[in-house]
Formats: structure tokens, C-alpha cells, sequence
């Protein structure tokens, strides 16, 4: 793999050519994206037979105990399919712009990724769109899926729209709403939200080839009696549960957290250490007794309880540092002993 000022390169023979079937065969698109859930979306277009010149994704990491390299989900993706991969390290590099040129976009597709400067997404002639989870204006950020769920939403959907400078700020052109459901986890909700993503992803790029979008600016979308709620990056304090919260709070936020990163507490084992314990699944019940917020309570058999400031959380899934998650009943048969 040649490697030239920070950027990699990968030039393979593609596995699908543009035919007389295949809608708008001569219009070039290049795609942005890194996880999972851009997967789906790049998948889409190249089952789709949409010309996909060029993938755009974030450069290899160490990763894990051995720190070994780690390509993306979306370049495992592109190599698969034989689809010409760039991953820069910096996106104003002038190299990877004359090869970002030289492929010649007509439009560029952007799902979980970084930011682009001006001079990536103002390149080609119909526009660059990014795809987000949630219904702009509401929840602009990095963490869209999360706060949804961890603020207790109802309702939140999937918004595709054009770039400009300030993040999350473009002019519309699609909105699609989805429910929550009331026990959803942010998993859950990801996977929905991925396969729903790439049929608007595919929906975009066709009215846009077609010249059939009317875009609107997000504030036609925007409540003047409701400040907008933002979805900034998950940190680690985020995820530690405030056990003198209200119930419904500390299970919102422990499902807005499931899998990752999880919310987490710290319990004290018998021997006077303490251990960080992450908690995926959790179900709300009157207080058995009056205890202090964070008390836990067991038959040491079959249920793991803790108190909030109003309530019990029954405890259903966790996972004890350096350990797999396990349910309850497994969980103490193992460590039972040891903490409680």
C-alpha cells in the first residue's frame, strides 16, 4: 500500500461497472463515512448500482490490548467490493484534494464522519450531504443516537442535508421521524436508525440526480419556545450514574448508554477495593424500603436492586471491569459472594 504524506491510497479494479440499467451510470459519487452504521448507506448505493468513484474513511488505528492496527467497518466495506479507498490523515492536504479532483465527484455522501473543510465538500458541482440521526435542528452534534435516549425522547428520525460551514447547520432535504420505544436501547435504536439511514441516503442522491429537491432551512424547523437540544460528545463522567437522580432519569440514561460506552457505578468489593461496574439493563420498581440513593439490595440468588432518590432500578444486565456482561442470576453465582 503506498503511502504518501499521510495518506493512503488503495486502487483496485472494481467489481461493478455502470450499465444501461443502472440509474444515472456516468454520475460519480464519492463516499465519507467510518463505522458500522455508514455501512449500510454505502452498501445501498453500490447494490443500488449507483456509480460510487471513490470512499473516503478515517485512517488505520492501534487499537486493544496489542494495539494492532484497526481498519474501519467502511474500509473493510470498500476492499471487499474492489472500490477505490482513500483515508488522509488531514483533509486539506493538497494531495488528497488533486486526488479527491481527479475522481471527479459529482456528489459526495457524507454518514459518520469527520468534518469537512470547504474546500472537500464545496467540490462538486450538485452538492455534498451529510446523512445524521436525528431531526434537525434538534440534537446537532456527535452523539445524536445517545442523548436522544438519554433525555427521554418520544420521537426522534433521520435528516439528510447539504453541507456548510458551521456543523449540523445545512439547509434540508429530507426528515424522516421514528418512534422510541420505551425500553429502546441506543443499540437498538442504531440498527434501526442504519438500514432506515441508507434508504433516505439512496431516496437523496436520486432526487438530487433527478433536480427534484427543494431544500429548507432548519429554522422552519426550529420551536421559538424551545431551546435546542444539543448531542455533544459522550465523556466519561457522562456515563457515571448519579444514583440521588430520579429513577426514570438514571434508566434513560443507562439504555442512552447500552452497549457503548455504558453507564457505569463503582462498587466496593468485601475486601475494601472498589471495582467499576457498567450496567446495561435495568427496569424500575417501587422502593422495596427506605434507603439511602445507591444502597444495593439481594437475595443473592436471583435479583440485584439499587435505590435511587424515588425509587428501585432492578438490575438485569452488568458487567464487572475486565469481565463479560452477564445476567443477574449468573452474575451472582460468580461474584455474589465477593461484594455483597
Amino acid at each position: 500500500m503506498p503511502e504518501k504524506s499521510g495518506i493512503f491510497f488503495i486502487q483496485l479494479s472494481r467489481i461493478m461497472h455502470p450499465s444501461s440499467d443502472i440509474p444515472h451510470p456516468t454520475s460519480r459519487i464519492v463516499f465519507y463515512g467510518t463505522p458500522v452504521f455508514a455501512v449500510e448507506s454505502l452498501k445501498a448505493l453500490v447494490e443500488g448500482g449507483y456509480h460510487v468513484a471513490g470512499v473516503v474513511t478515517a485512517p488505520d488505528k492501534p487499537a486493544g490490548r496489542g494495539m494492532k492496527l484497526r481498519t474501519s467497518a467502511v474500509k473493510q466495506y470498500a476492499l471487499q467490493h474492489g472500490l477505490e479507498l482513500l483515508q488522509p490523515e488531514i483533509m486539506s492536504d493538497p494531495e488528497f484534494l488533486a486526488h479527491l479532483q481527479s475522481l471527479d465527484p459529482d456528489i459526495q455522501v457524507v454518514v459518520a464522519f469527520r468534518m469537512l473543510p470547504r474546500a472537500v465538500w464545496g467540490m462538486p458541482a450538485l452538492g455534498t450531504f451529510n446523512l445524521h440521526a436525528s431531526l434537525l435542528p434538534q440534537y446537532r452534534g456527535a452523539a445524536p443516537i445517545n442523548w436522544a435516549i438519554i433525555n427521554g425522547e418520544k420521537e426522534t428520525g433521520l435528516t439528510t442535508f447539504f453541507l456548510k460551514d458551521k456543523v449540523d447547520t445545512g439547509d434540508i432535504i429530507y426528515r424522516e421521524s421514528m418512534h422510541i420505544g420505551m425500553e429502546e436501547t441506543a443499540g437498538e435504536l442504531h440498527d434501526r436508525m442504519m438500514a432506515i439511514g441508507a434508504q433516505l441516503v439512496v431516496k437523496t442522491v436520486q432526487s438530487i440526480l433527478e433536480e427534484n429537491v427543494i431544500t429548507s432551512d432548519q429554522s422552519r424547523f426550529a420551536d421559538p419556545g424551545s431551546p435546542l437540544k444539543p448531542a455533544p460528545k459522550i465523556f466519561t463522567e457522562t456515563c457515571r450514574i448519579d444514583w440521588t437522580l430520579p429513577s426514570a432519569v438514571i434508566f434513560n440514561l443507562i439504555r442512552g448508554l447500552n452497549p457503548v460506552p455504558g453507564a457505569f457505578t463503582e462498587i466496593k468489593l468485601n475486601d475494601g477495593s472498589k471495582t467499576q461496574m457498567k450496567i446495561f439493563r435495568t427496569v424500575i420498581e417501587k422502593p422495596s424500603q427506605s434507603a439511602v440513593p445507591g444502597t444495593f439490595s439481594t437475595d443473592g440468588r436471583t435479583f440485584l436492586r439499587v435505590s435511587a432518590s424515588d425509587g428501585d432500578l432492578n438490575i438485569y444486565e452488568m458487567q464487572l471491569s475486565g469481565r463479560k456482561p452477564m445476567k443477574t442470576d449468573e452474575f451472582l453465582r460468580g461474584f455474589g459472594k465477593k461484594i455483597f
